[in-house]
């Protein structure tokens, strides 16, 4: 043992007599990387895996294409409206920054390729003044998201900080205000907003413009919120949890859409800014344009037709989606309490065209199930497609809806969180959205949980999937006072698709290929693909006035009409 201590010791001396600034210490394992090893893995540690943190410089050149940024706003340097001083005049400061990091402020901001795809990148560099946002940050922002909406590309936004910058004081809060607003115009001209979370992202830069991105990214290992761990602790005395802040929480939490290790992150944000920046309407190509509605097999029994929506064998919507879109990404959470696994939602390309997707949730065996409440939502569940529904009309996208659910969450909770709020809310958006929305019944359609991802320009269904207002048992204890006669209830329903199709609630029913997910899955995007040929076509204002009859018209082969009587 003391041979090997005084090996150790020698290894320590030798590395100390090295010239400085080859060798960094790993501030998780405590041990000496060098510099060159770090800069060929993106700075992160060989031995424990630890992130240290990435300069400007270093982030650009990992996301943007080779050679294509190009810096804006150089010029522009911090001035001292308030003459501040703390330990040190704040002009020391900014001088020391700007000599310790070659930089002229905290953001570096410029146009850009990446995946080949124009964009307006700002980064964040937390070693100048800890990446605070003063009045020159607040305003590269601005002007990038005014240049990100001028020339119709996205932004994306890497964020590195500690907050405002206290040396400029009011100056620095109201900055949140101007990124905020200039981020609210770029929204209104309908052009996406990436941002990317790295360690750490607090104060004044979270609570503005890193939290308002289309989809937000953070980096594994990344810390972010609106008050730091010491600020809390320390003003209110609050002890704090294990995890607290770290991107994982904010995943499990609903605040992030998706959580990167550092090597994945440059290919994440690829597939996003090329989805994103997509043409939302090109010429489709393929797809039958033939009716498929008297193509169906012959109908099952009510009872058997419900058995049949409810085999486990039966695709899932996850697997649907899989097998209907050529890229798929999924994102996450509802910005507000959770990301609720009985949704699926996210951005999708379907041939040519790319698309809003979401749907209910099932999973395979009982973990899985139970893991995704058997496709039952929360109140959060819906919020996130509700979320979902305000990006795709914000960038002009179709929305395609898969609904399998026995129905939304019933519980406690859920009635604590709103649920008739969050689905009544949804309902309406869904109707007024200005851009076509396509929803599919591919297993259960369930009372209101399921309706609240149906209100679409056409319902499709699966030749055996069904749709009610209530299960068939629930309709038997209410009705006949008896779960057991949930067959007759089913009968009674008319769930069936060609029931549906009778009735006027579904547009098409689509002919299913038992054991041949492919193929049910081919048959879905086929009818999808003719009908998004026709609704794209079409002026928002007469997309909404279609939609809008088309709803007005349910049940109207329901309503009877008495004689008039005299005095009324």
């Amino acid at each position: 043992m003391p041979d090997r201590v005084a090996d150790g010791a020698a290894v320590l001396d030798r590395i100390a007599a090295l010239p400085a600034g080859l060798f960094e210490r790993c501030g998780a394992c405590d041990r000496v990387v060098h510099r060159e090893t770090l800069a060929r893995r993106l700075r992160t540690c060989p031995c424990c895996g630890h992130y240290f943190r990435l300069g400007s410089a270093e982030r650009i050149a990992s996301l943007a294409d080779e050679r294509s940024f190009t810096e804006l706003h150089r010029q522009l340097r911090s001035a001292d409206p308030l003459e501040f001083t703390d330990r040190l005049p704040y002009t020391d400061r900014l001088a020391g920054a700007e000599e310790k990091t070659g930089l002229g402020e905290a953001a570096v901001a410029g146009t850009a390729t990446i995946a080949g795809c124009p964009v307006v990148l700002v980064v964040l560099d937390f070693a100048f003044l800890g990446g605070s946002m003063g009045s020159v940050v607040g305003e590269k922002i601005a002007r990038s998201a005014e240049s990100a909406a001028e020339r119709g590309v996205p932004l994306v936004v890497v964020s590195a900080s500690g907050g405002a910058r206290m040396q400029e004081g009011a100056l620095s809060l109201v900055q949140m205000a101007k990124c905020a607003a200039a981020i609210g115009r770029l929204r209104a001209a309908g052009v996406p907003y990436v941002s990317v979370l790295t360690d750490p992202v607090y104060g004044g830069v979270a609570a503005s413009f890193a939290a308002l991105g289309d989809v937000i990214v953070a980096e594994r290992g990344t810390r972010a919120g609106f008050a730091g761990p010491r600020v809390i602790e320390q003003t209110i005395g609050q002890r704090l949890p294990t995890g607290f802040q770290t991107a994982e929480f904010l995943h499990e939490h609903g605040h992030v859409d998706l959580v990167c290790a550092r090597p994945e992150l440059p290919a994440v944000v690829g597939a996003l800014v090329r989805l994103l920046s997509a043409d939302a309407d090109p010429p489709a190509t393929g797809g039958s344009t033939a009716p498929v509605a008297e193509q169906t097999a012959a109908e099952l029994d009510g009872w058997a037709a419900v058995g049949a929506a409810r085999n486990p064998g039966r695709p899932s919507v996850t697997e649907h989606l899989e097998l209907i879109f050529d890229e798929l990404l999924e994102l996450h959470g509802d910005r507000w309490i959770e990301d609720d696994p009985a949704v699926v939602a996210g951005v999708g390309r379907l041939g040519d065209r790319v698309v809003v997707f979401a749907g209910h949730r099932k999973g395979r065996g009982l973990e899985e199930n139970s893991r995704c409440n058997f496709g039952m939502p929360h109140p959060s569940g819906y919020r996130k497609v509700h979320r979902l529904y305000r990006l795709a009309e914000r960038l002009a996208l179709p929305v395609v809806t898969l609904i399998d659910t026995p129905g939304a969450y019933p519980g406690l909770r859920a009635e604590e969180e709103n649920q008739s709020a969050a689905i009544a809310e949804l309902l309406a958006l869904g109707a007024g959205l200005r851009v076509p929305v396509i929803s599919v019944v591919t297993g259960e359609g369930g009372s209101g949980g399921a309706l609240a991802l149906a209100v679409a320009d056409k319902l499709l269904i699966q030749e055996h999937a069904i749709f009610s207002v209530i299960s068939p048992e629930g309709a038997a204890a209410i009705l006949f006072g008896d779960a057991e006669r949930a067959a007759d209830a089913a009968r009674a329903l008319r769930l069936r698709a060609n029931d549906l199709l009778r009735l006027g609630v579904v547009d098409e029913v689509l002919p299913e290929h038992p054991g041949d997910a492919r193929a049910s899955s081919a048959v879905i995007a086929a009818a999808v693909s003719r009908h998004l040929r026709e609704l794209t076509a079409l002026d928002p204002a007469d997309l909404l006035d279609r939609r809008y009859r088309r709803i007005r018209s349910h049940g109207s082969n329901a309503v009877r009409q008495t004689a008039e009587i005299e005095g009324n």
